[in-house]
């Protein structure tokens, strides 16, 4: 176990509440422990395999387009999950983290512990800055990442002084 936590914000600001994970991952910088890896990617899965190779917990943020939205509403899901949305949601990128999830694990590639946090979107047209709804949201998603960040290294602080993995 590298105890090795990476927090990576999917997602591109100049695609409004697309920017949703890059704003987050901007908002944790110096409130999160230094040893903590704070990253924005595009979503490319060669990317974001990249990024969290040899992490024991990424926390991935995503903004989701769902065929009922509801902009603003926040969903955590676990790696499983999020790889189980790939159909019925849309994204931005040209391969969702849905596809990214499932390839990792094909190859098994995965962290430890994978937990998404997503934000529902209204708009991720062309233009910078998030939609009302998104931008609301933005706080509770920024704590909810905080929060995983945190766990995280609880979990980890207890797998080195019981001699043992972390539980998940």
């Amino acid at each position: 176990m590298t105890g090795r936590i990476v927090v990576i914000g999917v997602g591109n600001p100049l695609r409004g509440d697309d920017g949703a994970g890059p704003a987050v991952v901007e908002a944790l910088r110096g409130s999160v422990p230094d040893d903590t890896v704070l990253a924005v990617s595009d979503g490319e899965p060669g990317r974001m395999l990249e990024l969290w190779r040899g992490a024991d917990t990424a926390v991935v943020v995503e903004a989701l387009r769902l065929h009922e939205s509801r902009p603003g509403a926040l969903h955590t899901l676990t790696a499983t999950q999020a790889a189980g949305r790939a159909r019925g949601t849309a994204s931005t990128h040209a391969l969702g983290l849905g596809e990214c999830l499932a390839l990792a694990e094909a190859l098994d590639l995965l962290p430890r512990k994978v937990v998404v946090h997503a934000v529902e979107v209204a708009d991720v047209e062309l233009g910078t800055g998030l939609s009302e709804p998104v931008r609301s949201a933005l706080p509770a998603l920024i704590e909810r990442t905080r929060v995983s960040v945190r766990q995280a290294r609880e979990g980890n602080r207890r797998g080195r002084t019981s001699g043992g993995a972390a539980s998940p």
